[in-house]
């Protein structure tokens, strides 16, 4: 285990500090004719009935879709000297930023995440996308301080209002949040699925269809994710959820890495590179809504930590595994409780594990 953090650590090191993880890179570089999840779902009705239920294939919403800001919903916070409003006026939804001098006010466009934990807004200026200083957060059935934003001191009043994006972010924003938005390293925004549709994962479905319907079926037509092994899952899933490399590249310390699943999950005592017990989708249903009931994962667990599995068992407890051994942790700023995936026996006099 020591020999393949060294190892990810040297690759990840001799990546320049612009270059993207090559996770990324391959996760990113799809080419075809994106066909849609309806079209999707009238051969795979099952997979598609369950995924549509799921918080993302609701990533990213339009903001005139948005079922948090649906009309008739007001929302206030203060911070400072400044004021902010986020209001559903005459069909359309208008942020409203205000130090009591000056008042800057934008429509909203796109609201990123379903909002089970939080929802972040994009507003644009100019053709410039900027993220909102304040998100909506479940736990607290409110706004606050977008995470980040705490260590800010706007100097006026657009910049009060939010943070406008460089030239790669909203193309990373758009590619992991939504459906053929992104294509390689190019952005465009005139032909997409909002949300992690289908194509996401399994890439472009235009071929895929057209040899269903010529009747000589091609497998190699669409991408085929059955037989990864934790370590391809790992960065599969990484390319959104940040993968080892992509965390040491961003210099990401503390409790803050618990949102990085993928990351955390490698650095697991038990993570091994062949044995698909461990990866992701060993616990997580790819096509489900994600579960948080600690009993579920129960069996998961035992497949391996059981006395004719021949790995230690428990001395504690029979169930529940996960309310101990994966811990629950609330980084600063974000109003919600991350599972941390770095599975372990957890003492207080260890600290936090990097």
């Amino acid at each position: 285990m020591a020999m393949m953090r060294l190892l990810l650590m040297i690759a990840a090191l001799t990546l320049t500090a612009s270059a993207e993880p090559p996770t990324s890179t391959t996760f990113w570089n799809t080419s075809g004719r994106y066909v849609g999840s309806t079209q999707c779902a009238s051969c795979h009705a099952a997979e598609s009935r369950k995924f549509h239920a799921s918080s993302m294939s609701r990533a990213m919403q339009p903001i005139d879709s948005c079922a948090i800001l649906k009309p008739g919903a007001h929302l206030n916070f203060k911070s400072g000297p400044f004021a902010y409003s986020i209001a559903c006026e005459s069909g359309k939804v208008f942020y409203h930023v205000t130090d009591g001098k000056e008042t800057f006010t934008a429509p909203l466009e796109y609201a990123f995440g379903q909002g089970n934990a939080g929802q972040t807004y994009l507003y644009s200026i100019d053709g410039r996308f900027y993220e909102s200083r304040v998100s909506y957060y479940a736990e607290i059935d409110g706004l606050d301080l977008t995470v980040g934003a705490m260590n800010s001191r706007p100097a006026d009043i657009r910049s009060a209002a939010g943070r406008q994006l460089d030239a790669k972010e909203p193309r990373e924003c758009f590619g992991c949040h939504t459906t053929g938005a992104r294509r390689g390293i190019t952005l465009q925004l005139q032909n997409y699925e909002p949300g992690v549709q289908c194509e996401s994962c399994h890439g472009p479905g235009g071929d895929h269809v057209d040899s269903i319907r010529s009747g000589h079926p091609n497998p190699n037509a669409i991408r085929s994710l059955a037989n990864m092994d934790p370590q391809q899952t790992s960065e599969f899933c990484g390319a959104c959820h940040r993968t080892w490399q992509t965390v040491m590249m961003m210099g990401i310390k503390g409790i803050n890495t618990a949102r990085f699943p993928a990351y955390r999950l490698t650095n697991s005592p038990c993570f091994s590179l062949d044995d698909r017990r461990i990866a992701c989708t060993a616990c997580h249903d790819p096509h489900g809504s994600l579960v948080s009931d600690d009993k579920y994962y129960d069996s998961k667990c035992t497949a391996c930590h059981s006395a004719s599995g021949g790995k230690k068992v428990c001395a504690v407890a029979k169930q529940n595994c996960t309310s101990c051994h994966v811990q629950r942790v609330s980084p600063p700023e974000a109003h919600h409780a991350f599972p941390d995936h770095w599975f372990r026996v957890v003492r207080s006099k260890n600290g936090y594990p990097e």
